[in-house]
């Protein structure tokens, strides 16, 4: 009976806590009646008896408490803490709206640089085994990624045993025919076994087959889908289909699938083997490809990079003249893609952990004063029963609830942040960046901001266990525990607003760096006037532009009839446009001058008679060139300053003679002028020598026109496709710019801005919540020490010395952080060294800006306390303790 009566009341625990509640007093008080019978029978008083039947049983509520634990009321206790806790919050709206936004702060900007991060550089390629995958290329003393000639890729292919197989590709455009005139649409040239490589299997269609790269065989093409959908409407019959690109028909033998991207080439829009039928291809000089390798089963990449030299370095001995001083060069395929932007996500990665440390560090600081606030209440609840572990739990418990609000605040800021940015970059940029469009919160940036928010829990509920530990809670009961615990407050305190502060230096001197850089980078010196100059790429169909004479004689009418538009200065042709890149080079050699085989490689442009004028370039020595001269006078070529420093050091090189490394005839100019550096390559590469070509003399069929203004230069852009249609339909125009948009679009531009804005958007948060951190610890110091600042007073102290007092303490505080930080900023700032242009890492300017600026901002902060302190009325203050 006893038993059954003993599950019953058990069972009895889960239908309520009422009932438990009612049983429980019943049994506690059945308990002290027989005790009190028993003294009673000793001879007490019953007043005597009662009182020491109460003072054996113990404290009543304690006794509940434990009752309550052992019995495993584990989801109501939970339910009841966590009610418990958003009265709390919701008692202290400031509290809870400050912390919840600063960790919202840390947690959306981290969530989302991480996403990016994420994408770029966690992510694998969207191939199958892509780590297999590997970037082949020849590498040289200037380049350490260098194209390959078609010559070297036949030899490397046949040679190597470390490739399952190994492919090129190289980029191309064509001039497409549609309804609304010839379009200029990009493409790709690969070898054959290029997608098979890659794993990657068309949804429509087949493959490109063995042999379809070689020379002479039917071309055939391969659709991107956007293609597919955009031009062909999806069709399923489009295979077989004969396609005229350039004025080439290529069969339509296939479409390759929705998600297939390519981010090396990801905006191409057909796909063609690539057949050795270009002048470029028939020389092993010349260098247009690059490579493509999937390793055998147990292949490193360290092994195939090994093999591969050793064949380059065969080829050298064997083609001592077009090989000398070649290498190669073996790199995993998600590093080439990403190899230029992965120092920009490090460096924004590590800047938003930097600030979501200081949110953290801030909200910290904001419970260990919400604790003090609450010692009384603690003291009294362990008085009364409440043992260390249950107020732990309540700790828990109120952390949990306030980071999952925080952190669903900041899941919001991240998406609207990832949304931001992903804007931010322009579309050609994202061309080279496909693995970021449509960014979303993926699993693995939710599961990011999972640990976040577990680490930030694990943190805030340590805060306040710890201090309460560290501390006698009992002191909490009376007045003269206040001093011991402010003081042992204001260590801890203290010790955070240092971290807060290092943090905020470290943050604003990598924004200063950045900030400078770009400042320099767009600042440049270009050499020529970049406003009032519009831009425009034109591309010609080979068949139809076949001889050098078509492609001369439309060139010249183009450039008159743009000429005469209204508002039009100037106007010129150039193979390519000035701020672009040091490529497309030559190797050079003088006549007359004895040879050694070495490589002196310039950078080659072609560009039309007018084009130095119209850039405003200046002319140091001869002159330029004119219109009339053409195939079939002389050849000719002008260089630049950098040029003749290096190979004419000293004489005149007007009149002196160059040409390729064998000096054909055919190659050999004569040098006629010399005009001033200008910025050829990026906006952070260094000058390099350069020769000029006249375009009557050395054609290509595509090419890009620059027109100088009078007037606001995009007003002439809407006119400039128009007017080169009007001289051949067949001609494909892309749409124009400006130059200076060129260059503020350019991927350099581009890292170096988002660097410098994102880092210092990191920066100035970091700074306010350092400053505000400052603040609350001097603000609690100066309220704990206001009754010795009341007896100073009393004494005479004067208001000065109150002054000095306060903002002594807040001194040696930022002081000590701002040496801290300034040490490590150096130690950061070599890190991010690569983003860096014409700034060391150790900038004096910037680190004393950024000690001026902490400084002065911390010690505004601490005056407000400062003054609070001044102000103290001592008789107000002693009779308020």
């Amino acid at each position: 009976m006893n038993s059954i009566t003993r599950f019953a009341k058990k069972l009895s625990l889960f239908f309520g806590r009422t009932r438990f509640n009612s049983e429980l007093d019943e049994e506690m008080a059945f308990h002290r009646a027989q005790a009190e019978k028993e003294f009673i029978g000793g001879g007490m008083t019953p007043g005597a008896a009662h009182y020491e039947a109460m003072r054996q049983f113990g404290n009543a509520t304690r006794m509940k408490e434990k009752s309550h634990e052992m019995v495993g009321f584990k989801v109501e206790t939970v339910i009841q803490d966590l009610r418990y806790a958003l009265r709390q919050l919701r008692k202290n709206p400031g509290f809870a709206v400050t912390a919840i936004v600063i960790l919202a702060l840390g947690i959306g900007a981290s969530v989302a640089i991480f996403a990016f991060v994420d994408a770029a550089l966690i992510k694998p390629l969207p191939y199958p085994n892509p780590t297999r995958l590997v970037a082949v290329n020849e590498s040289t003393a200037l380049f350490a990624r260098n194209n390959l000639s078609y010559q070297d890729y036949v030899d490397w292919k046949r040679l190597n045993n470390v490739f399952s197989s190994m492919e090129v590709f190289t980029g191309t455009g064509y001039a497409l025919n549609t309804p609304t005139g010839t379009e200029p649409v990009p493409g790709e040239r690969v070898s054959a076994g290029f997608f098979s490589t890659l794993a990657v299997r068309p949804i429509l269609g087949r493959d490109f087959r063995a042999g379809e790269d070689g020379a002479g065989v039917a071309p055939v093409v391969m659709l991107s889908y956007g293609t597919w959908q955009k031009r062909y409407g999806g069709r399923t019959d489009v295979v077989g289909e004969s396609v005229n690109l350039s004025g080439v028909a290529h069969t339509i033998v296939g479409v390759l699938p929705r998600d297939f991207q390519f981010a090396l080439r990801d905006n191409a829009e057909f796909w063609e083997p690539l057949q050795p039928t270009r002048e470029c291809e028939k020389r092993r000089s010349c260098h247009n490809l690059d490579g493509l390798g999937r390793l055998k089963d147990g292949v490193t990449v360290q092994s195939a990079m090994a093999q591969m030299k050793s064949i380059a370095l065969q080829l050298e001995k064997q083609y001592p003249d077009s090989n000398r001083g070649a290498s190669a060069s073996v790199i995993p395929l998600s590093e080439a893609i990403v190899g230029d932007i992965r120092p920009i996500f490090l460096v924004l990665l590590g800047g938003a952990g930097l600030l979501l440390m200081i949110a953290c560090v801030n909200v910290s600081s904001l419970l260990l004063v919400r604790a003090e606030s609450r010692r009384r209440e603690i003291a009294v609840r362990g008085a009364l029963g409440a043992s260390r572990r249950r107020l732990s739990r309540q700790f828990v418990t109120e952390a949990v609830a306030l980071v999952a609000a925080g952190a669903a605040l900041g899941l919001a800021l991240a998406y609207g942040g990832m949304r931001v940015l992903g804007g931010l970059i322009s579309k050609d940029m994202m061309i080279s960046m496909p693995y970021l469009r449509g960014l979303e919160l993926s699993a693995h940036t939710l599961l990011f901001a999972g640990c976040l928010a577990a680490f930030a829990a694990i943190l805030f509920s340590i805060t306040p266990i710890l201090h309460f530990r560290l501390s006698n809670m009992r002191d909490g009961l009376t007045e003269g525990g206040r001093g011991s615990a402010g003081r042992l407050w204001r260590r801890m305190g203290a010790n955070l607003v240092v971290i807060e502060l290092a943090t905020a230096v470290v943050l604003l001197t990598g924004a200063g760096l950045l900030g400078k850089s770009l400042y320099k980078l767009v600042h440049v010196e270009t050499g020529f006037q970049t406003s009032h100059l519009a831009t425009i790429n034109v591309g010609l169909p080979d068949a139809t532009f076949s001889k050098d004479e078509q492609v001369v004689g439309f060139a010249r009418a183009v450039v008159e009839r743009v000429s005469n538009l209204p508002g039009v200065e100037s106007a010129a042709i150039t193979s390519v446009l000035p701020v672009s890149c040091n490529c497309n080079t030559d190797w050079v050699r003088f006549v007359g001058r004895p040879y050694n085989g070495s490589h002196n490689e310039v950078n080659e442009r072609d560009v039309s008679a007018g084009f130095f004028s119209s850039l405003h370039a200046r002319l140091l020595r001869g002159r330029y060139f004119t219109d009339a001269e053409d195939g079939s006078k002389p050849m000719v070529v002008v260089i630049n300053e950098t040029f003749a420093k290096k190979y004419f050091p000293g004489e005149d090189p007007i009149g002196k003679r160059m040409g390729d490394t064998e000096l054909t005839p055919k190659s050999i100019r004569e040098i006629v002028g010399v005009v001033a550096d200008f910025k050829d390559a990026g906006l952070d590469q260094e000058q390099w020598p350069a020769e000029y070509f006249h375009f009557n003399q050395n054609t290509d069929t595509y090419f890009s026109m620059i027109v100088r203004t009078r007037q606001d230069e995009r007003m002439v852009l809407p006119e400039l496709a128009a007017t080169i249609h009007k001289v051949s339909l067949e001609a494909a125009v892309e749409e124009g710019s400006t130059m200076t948009q060129r260059i503020d679009d350019s991927q350099t531009a581009y890292i170096h801005r988002s660097a410098a804005y994102l880092v210092g958007g990191f920066a100035a948060l970091a700074l306010l919540l350092g400053v505000v951190g400052l603040y609350g610890v001097i603000a609690y110091s100066v309220s704990q020490r206001t009754r010795e600042i009341g007896v100073r007073m009393a004494l005479g102290a004067q208001r000065s010395s109150v002054y000095q007092l306060v903002l002594g303490e807040a001194g040696r505080l930022i002081g000590f952080g701002v040496v801290v930080g300034l040490a490590s900023s150096v130690g950061a700032a070599m890190l991010m060294r690569k983003l860096l242009f014409g700034v060391q890492a150790w900038d004096a300017g910037t680190l004393i800006g950024v000690a001026v600026v902490l400084g002065i901002s911390a010690l505004l902060a601490s005056f407000l306390p400062a003054h609070r302190a001044a102000s103290v009325n001592p008789t107000e203050a002693l009779r308020a303790e």
